[in-house]
């Protein structure tokens, strides 16, 4: 442990003013000369050893008394800052620094912490606990940065930072990447299980090269990411499986080149992708799988490259617009209990039909969870448009018995959501065989008791198979019109049938 007189210039002036809090600036007044992109040439004059910084960090008492925020400024950092396992006694406040090696904070219990306008080699934060704020506002991390389980209490703020994955976490531990751009399957942000109490903040200027992995985590006060960007191709931009948040904000700008995968997130809020640009690289755009959100906001800037899966996805409002679906939606299992579209006027069902029927293969349930919207807003008729649209594009499914019987159910009843065919059918074939039986003789089958014979309602007798009118009894033709009256008993025996069955099917609900 070091003394104040072990310490340097520099190092006993940041001692000297721990007490108070004060800023020491070291920086020369150059804007280009102060950049920390170029901190490796800065002299002695600017260099303060991680150890000093650290052991006044955690106690070690200068001629003002005990640290109570170490704030430095224009620095460069040698040697390795190493508090693994330890507890700081005062606030760190680091701004436009430059570190040389990287930052290890494995298992520390830190008081509220900024690494602001730094140039990192990567941060090791496994298990670091912050009773407080962590900023690391407009710095760029050379490395991963690690928060796997970390415990923040405040705001995680990395609003205009940059990071550059360059290893691969393999099974044998961290593995070199010598190109990260061309390396689908790096993670610039390692954060599995991170819990937040206060909100993230990685808005406009966030860009991160290579990954963010934040299975588990958890964020209280939300994850926000407006004007973000995620740079992974070929591989996932962002992976938050089993992720928890009161809200997620990928929008105005967001942009994430690979897959963006929430499988079993829980979202309490809103979840929103609005005006983001989702480029899956032809694979994956969003994985939503197993989904939960309270208010889903899926109006991209532009149709998502990639699948869009929301199988088995629940919300409760849906919000999307004509550029939400690309050609590889699945929905099956998605449901929702209100669905907006982006424009001010109410689209009509055939936009909806046709979002449907683009989707691959057929599955019944998201035409009944249409349906299911449709009647809750009082749009019956429009309900039974994708009721009678989910039967037809079922009869593609079918051999070609079934899509024989098929197309007669549509062509008689519509399945049973058109009842008023059936009425048009029996007018048709009732005006017709009146128009034929006007013309010839029938006979009496028993002569002299007959009732008088009516053209119209001997044919109704003929179609109507249950009951009857008193005329199929009483006469019966010969000839051409013999089998045109069998026609007409064989087609009204077709046509009762399949009114009962489509009756019967709307009454199950099939």
């Amino acid at each position: 442990m070091l003394t104040y007189q072990d310490l340097t210039g520099p190092e006993q002036r940041v001692w000297d003013a721990c007490a108070t809090g004060a800023a020491v600036d070291l920086r020369s007044g150059d804007p280009a000369a102060d950049d920390p992109a170029g901190g490796a040439d800065w002299g002695e004059a600017r260099a303060v050893r991680a150890e000093a910084i650290a052991t006044a960090l955690l106690g070690g008492d200068g001629p003002g008394g005990p640290v109570r925020v170490l704030y430095l400024i224009g620095a460069r950092i040698t040697g390795p800052l190493d508090l693994r396992g330890l507890t700081a006694a005062g606030e760190l406040r680091l701004e436009g620094c430059h570190f040389e090696e990287k930052v290890v904070l494995r298992d520390a219990t830190l008081r509220s912490t900024s690494l602001s306008g730094c140039r990192i080699p990567g941060l090791d934060g496994w298990l670091l606990k912050v009773d407080g704020n962590l900023f690391f506002e407009n710095s760029v991390f050379d490395g991963r940065l690690t928060l796997t389980r970390a415990h923040i209490t405040g705001e995680l703020r990395l609003s205009g930072a940059r990071l550059t994955a360059t290893e691969l976490l393999g099974a044998d531990g961290p593995d070199p990447v010598p190109d990260p751009a061309r390396a689908p399957h790096v993670w610039a942000l390692w954060a599995g299980g991170l819990v937040m109490e206060g909100g993230c903040f990685a808005r406009k200027g966030f860009h991160a090269r290579g990954g963010l992995r934040l299975v588990g985590a958890r964020f209280n006060g939300g994850l926000f990411m407006e004007r973000a960007r995620i740079d992974n191709p070929g591989g996932d931009a962002f992976t938050g499986d089993d992720l928890t948040a009161s809200t997620l904000v990928l929008a105005d700008g967001f942009t994430a080149t690979g897959s963006i995968r929430l499988p079993g997130a829980a979202i309490r809020s809103r979840l929103s992708l609005d005006a983001a640009v989702l480029d899956g690289c032809g694979a994956v755009a969003l994985d939503g799988n197993r989904l939960t959100a309270g208010d889903l906001r899926l109006t991209p800037a532009a149709v998502p490259n990639g699948a869009v899966d929301l199988q088995d996805a629940q919300t409760v409002v849906l919000h999307d617009n004509a550029r939400s679906w690309p050609a590889d939606t699945r929905l099956d299992g998605f449901t929702y209990t209100s669905l907006q579209a982006s424009t001010a006027a109410p689209e009509p069902v055939a936009h909806r039909l046709a979002w449907l029927a683009a989707l691959p293969g057929y599955s019944p349930q998201p035409y009944e969870q249409l349906a299911a919207w449709y009647r809750k807003i009082g749009h019956d008729d429009d309900a039974r448009r994708v009721l009678l649209a989910k039967q037809r594009r079922r009869r593609r499914t079918l051999g070609a018995p079934g899509r024989l019987w098929g197309r007669l159910l549509d062509a008689a009843v519509g399945y049973g959501y058109r009842p008023w065919q059936a009425v048009l059918w029996l007018g048709g074939l009732a005006l017709l065989g009146t128009l034929v039986f006007r013309h010839g003789a029938p006979h009496e089958v028993k002569p002299g008791e007959s009732v008088p014979f009516s053209p119209l309602v001997y044919t109704l007798d003929l179609l109507i198979p249950i009951g009857g009118l008193g005329q199929r009894t009483a006469w019966y033709w010969t000839g051409a019109q013999q089998w045109f009256g069998y026609s007409l008993t064989a087609l009204g025996w077709l046509l009762t049938t399949a009114v009962l069955a489509g009756i019967s099917r709307t009454l199950n609900r099939a």
